[in-house]
């Protein structure tokens, strides 16, 4: 059975006992949240991954770092690499985006060298296997597409992303009204190409209960993409997007009748304004299932520095209600991220949904941070740098920034603040 059919059947799992450990919560709560699809816990049952996690509502936002080869850069102890600053930064989740090389080798090396819930995309290896044994996209078979997605299953994913919601319908609304980037999602991209080519609806969509069977036998985690998902704020929230997530909608009920774990992708590129009305319009639209958000970047004009426009539309999403936040690196709309990109992404990404956890009140969150202050009223720097969310960089600098004053930094040195202060009201004990 799979962790959904368990927690219907009132089930508590050992992987619910610990998620609900890690998050300060009974598993109770863990197993009535999986049971009502608001609560997602990828764990693929043909592989037993060390660090399960619990992704939803009323549990600490996730951040997932993407990785994986292309077609200019494929190697694998470069992506081996990316794996360990992923976990050192402290990504709760792994996807493998690799598209150049041998895709599976890769997959399976990822898989074993990250301890927690591992995703992948299988329609990219599906239409590259398809381009590179028959010639082009357009040669892919709806049969090609679910072998690969077993083949994934197999190997140990936990969680995948398909693009079921790509429909003719929501293409033609797209045309209706328009757009300034078209489509920027790969996977429906290599979709829509076999769709047009072939004059045939996607098998994703049309062959959902195929795909179904696949899942609940491994107990695959549904993520269902936002292929539709705008690449510009001027493409934000239009019909193609809002077209696609109500499918999706229609989607996730029939998966959670089959026992199916499913959530939410969702955009992209989305003004401020805006952020918080996405997040709102997918809980309506699907039924609370967990939504996963690619940023969202929240101003186009800053390539190389999309950690950050993506880090501000992350923390106004998970304050909104977002559960899940997908990285974004300096590198993203410029090249593949670097090591060092990696760990930079998913630190930006984790102080996003942390700041979004002191919003919805997450256990532990608010607490985190008056530690923090405390430590720093004492100026304890030791256990400032505990505290941090990079406890390395802190170390660093400050090893890199000796003050003349004992106890201060060189921002201030002997004029601190709080040093003054303290020396005033507590004499004695500074002597």
């Amino acid at each position: 059975m799979t962790q959904l059919e368990y927690a219907k059947r009132g089930k508590i799992t050992p992987e619910m006992e610990l998620v609900a450990q890690l998050e300060g919560v009974s598993p109770e709560f863990i197993r009535t949240g999986i049971a009502r699809g608001e609560i997602v816990l990828p764990f693929n049952n043909r592989y037993r991954i060390e660090k399960p996690v619990a992704i939803g509502k009323g549990v600490r936002t996730k951040v997932n770092a993407n990785i994986g080869s292309s077609t200019d850069v494929a190697d694998l102890e470069l992506e081996l690499a990316k794996v360990r600053a992923a976990i050192d930064a402290g990504a709760d989740t792994i996807m493998d985006l690799s598209t150049g090389n041998d895709i599976g080798e890769f997959r399976r090396a990822i898989r074993k060298a990250f301890p927690g819930p591992m995703g992948t995309v299988p329609i990219y290896e599906a239409a590259i296997e398809a381009a590179k044994q028959h010639g082009g996209i357009i040669f892919m078979t709806p049969d090609l597409i679910f072998d690969v997605i077993e083949r994934h299953a197999k190997d140990g994913v936990d969680f995948i992303t398909v693009h079921a919601g790509v429909t003719f319908a929501a293409l033609d609304r797209l045309r209706a009204t328009g757009r300034v980037t078209d489509i920027v999602s790969r996977g429906a991209t290599f979709l829509l190409v076999w769709m047009l080519k072939n004059k045939e609806e996607n098998p994703l969509y049309t062959q959902f209960d195929r795909l179904l069977e696949i899942a609940r036998e491994y107990d695959l985690t549904l993520s269902l993409g936002d292929g539709f998902r705008p690449g510009s704020i001027a493409d934000s929230t239009d019909a193609a997007q809002i077209h696609e997530l109500m499918t999706l909608g229609e989607l996730q009920q029939r998966a959670l009748k089959a026992g199916v774990q499913v959530m939410i992708e969702g955009p992209g590129h989305i003004p401020i304004h805006m952020v918080a009305e996405n997040v709102k319009l997918e809980k309506q639209l699907c039924h609370n299932a967990p939504f996963y958000v690619l940023g969202p970047v929240v101003t186009d004009i800053a390539p190389g520095y999309d950690h950050i426009t993506a880090g501000i539309g992350a923390a106004i999403a998970a304050a909104a209600g977002a559960d899940f936040i997908c990285y974004v690196t300096p590198s993203e709309h410029l090249a593949l991220p670097t090591p060092d990109e990696v760990y930079e992404g998913v630190i930006a990404a984790r102080i996003a949904a942390h700041a979004g956890d002191i919003t919805k009140g997450v256990k532990g969150a608010y607490d985190w941070d008056l530690r923090m202050s405390q430590a720093r009223k004492k100026l304890d720097w030791n256990k400032m740098a505990e505290l941090a969310i990079d406890p390395t960089k802190v170390r660093k600098r400050r090893a890199e920034s000796v003050p003349a004053v004992p106890d201060v930094c060189t921002m201030c040195g002997k004029y601190c603040a709080i040093k003054l202060l303290m020396d005033v009201l507590n004499p004695k004990s500074n002597k």
